[in-house]
């Protein structure tokens, strides 16, 4: 019975846009407009809890549900559905996606308060998470394709929500168009993989396309080009190499924006479309490799460029793109599992992050700069303590949410024989580390950096305190889910995924992997590798704080290409966008638009206006002119028929 409330589930956030956004200026109350952005998100995640625990009590065999709300498209051989597949991945994601989400509104109704957009806002968070819902849940591809778009085109509005504030080179309103743009680029890549599955299956509905999909060969070079598309998608929405630039510019919007698309919405996407195609991916083992060494490069990349960051929200940006680099190792390597466990850590611990970094925010006077902070701990301490808590999660220090979902995809890579990807992963682990404990130190402890003379920040409010505190408790123990067999737990969320990833597994024929010491020992380098990374951040930021400048100064070349972030995106100005802007105003705007666009365009009239004044001068509107003309014609006529 939980299972036909989907479409209210799915269908309350989109009510809670409509009435918002219709009626959203009318209603003068905050409250009003807070509680039904949050209310209706919250029936959400109640209707998927109960959806879950009713789950949980039916064998594994029977968990799988399709509800169908009527038919969409019915033609020649297309039928797609308004369906929705409830399934172990479907409700996980959507567990995430409504409960942070919910947690997410609930803050942001102390922290936009009094903004004169607040009714927007909270429309568009609403059809945010509608559009989530419709990725996650749909039962095909064309479904699916539509919720992406919608996050899409929410992102757009919500990062260029204060569209004229100035936001590095410009304004929010260009973050929101290179988001927009780029992404654009991967989905591209989505529709060609789309038309291929089309193609070679006959359908766009999961069930039948993996169905067939699971009586293929491995090797299959169509699947393999086919993925190959749909992994350019997935680097797009989920910002790998070479498709990331537009997330640390997604921060330009309200920092509950940032929250929910680096935690708990867009950026999932990605990772849950490969993982939904798993035995796609299976039958290309090109693709996976493509797509663990992706992951595994941007993991170190972009920790590499959190390293020097001063914006607090930037670094925690930058450690977005590194931890999503993680959970494409994950995928690429065949833990699917690993790769959904981080992505239910990392919503914890990286919307916690944010959060905290908004509540800094608001008490600083939209300050950012790190290095304009400091001591912040004794007036915040429960932004401070939860930020905390955070930091040591992403870090991977145990027992806490992030050690055991970063410690699962380590250890299967190492075990799977892609050591090298291992190294890079532990690198990364250690440069996390250091950059989370130099962010803590440089805004919290220490002395203060600020004018104590006109800033006086006070803790925030409760409805921006609460979410803190939740999403803290749920960083402490929701890795608990995933506690491997070798340190006596049963790894239930890869118990609980392993029926939908079974047609996969048996492709890759993966082994299961034995308990043996050298899982412990690759356990112990990791939190050693973690706690040198505190360590050395600690020391330098907070006892011997001369060492980084003095680094700085004698590797001057590699801070700055570090602090502008390898200028890629100067690089990408230079080879595409420039180019593509100086050959539209050379070419498309002064030739192609201006003298033959509008050469045709304007050239049409006036090729009939002359005929129209030729024609003019006949129509004289003399009667008797008209009659000598007939018979001029007459005797034309006569003329030619006799001398014919």
């Amino acid at each position: 019975m939980p299972f036909q409330l989907i479409s209210i589930a799915v269908f309350l956030p989109f009510a809670g846009f409509l009435i918002n956004g219709l009626l959203g200026s009318r209603i003068k109350s905050e409250k009003a407009i807070g509680l039904i952005g949050s209310g209706t998100v919250g029936i959400s995640f109640v209707i998927a809890c109960a959806m879950f625990f009713d789950m949980l009590s039916s064998p594994p065999d029977e968990r799988s549900h399709i509800v169908e709300i009527f038919k969409w498209i019915a033609a020649g051989s297309v039928n797609v559905g308004l369906a929705y597949q409830i399934d172990q991945l479907s409700i996980l994601m959507m567990l995430i996606v409504t409960g942070v989400g919910f947690l997410i509104h609930i803050y942001s109704i102390g922290y936009m308060h009094g903004d004169p957009g607040f009714w927007r806002f909270f429309a568009y968070l609403n059809l945010f998470i509608f559009a989530m819902l419709n990725l996650i849940m749909a039962d095909n591809f064309l479904l699916l394709f539509l919720g992406w778009e919608g996050v899409g085109l929410c992102s757009y509005l919500l990062i260029g929500f204060w569209y004229d504030r100035k936001f590095d080179k410009g304004t929010t309103g260009d973050a929101a168009k290179k988001a927009f743009i780029v992404n654009r680029i991967g989905d591209f890549g989505f529709l060609i993989g789309m038309f291929l599955i089309f193609e070679m299956f006959g359908t766009l509905a999961f069930k039948d396309v993996f169905n067939q999909a699971s009586t293929l060969s491995v090797g299959n070079t169509t699947v393999m080009w086919m993925t190959l598309a749909l992994f350019l998608g997935a680097t797009g929405k989920s910002a790998q190499i070479p498709l990331f630039v537009w997330l640390p510019d997604a921060m330009a919007g309200p920092t509950p924006v940032s929250a929910l698309i680096h935690a708990a919405t867009m950026v999932t996407a990605g990772i849950y479309m490969v993982a939904r195609c798993a035995v796609l991916f299976a039958l290309a083992p090109t693709t996976l490799m493509v797509v663990a060494v992706v992951g595994a490069t941007t993991a170190l990349f972009a920790a590499s460029i959190g390293l020097v960051q001063n914006d607090i929200k930037k670094v925690l940006a930058y450690s977005t793109v590194s931890q999503l680099g993680y959970m494409f190792l994950a995928l690429g390597v065949g833990a699917f599992a690993a790769g959904l466990f981080h992505v239910l850590t990392h919503a914890f611990f990286k919307a916690l992050l944010f959060l905290g970094s908004g509540a800094v925010i608001h008490a600083m006077h939209e300050e950012q700069d790190i290095q304009k902070m400091g001591g912040l701990k004794s007036h915040l301490p429960i932004t401070y303590k939860t930020f905390l808590v955070g930091t040591i999660a992403i870090a991977g220090i145990p027992p806490l949410a992030g050690f055991f979902s970063k410690d699962e995809i380590l250890w299967k890579a190492f075990s799977g024989g892609y050591w090298p990807l291992w190294v890079m992963g532990l690198i990364g682990a250690g440069l996390t580390a250091f950059y989370m404990f130099r962010l803590l130190s440089l805004t919290f402890d220490g002395k203060p950096r600020w004018d104590q003379h006109h800033l006086h920040p006070h803790e925030a409010p409760k409805t921006m305190a609460i979410p803190l505190i939740v999403l803290a408790g749920l960083s402490i123990v929701g890795g608990f889910v995933g506690i491997p067999h070798s340190l006596g737990g049963g790894n239930a969320i890869e118990q609980w995924l392993d029926p939908v990833f079974e047609a996969a597994n048996r492709k890759m024929f993966l082994a299961p992997h034995a308990v043996v010491p050298l899982e412990y020992v690759l356990m112990i380098a990791s939190v050693l590798v973690a706690l040198g990374g505190i360590w050395l951040a600690r020391t330098w930021y907070l006892k011997n704080t001369e060492i980084p400048e003095q680094l700085a100064s004698r590797y001057r070349g590699m801070y700055n290409l570090l602090l502008n972030k390898y200028k890629v995106d100067e690089v990408y100005d230079a080879v595409i966008v420039n180019p593509i802007q100086k050959m539209s105003e050379m070419f498309l705007w002064k030739i192609f638009d201006v003298k033959i666009i509008d050469g045709i365009v304007n050239g049409i009239p006036k090729l009939i206006g002359v005929f129209s004044g030729v024609a003019r001068k006949i129509q004289t509107g003399v009667t008797q002119n008209y009659a000598l003309a007939f018979v001029l014609g007459v005797v034309l006529i006569i003329g030619f028929l006799i001398t014919k």
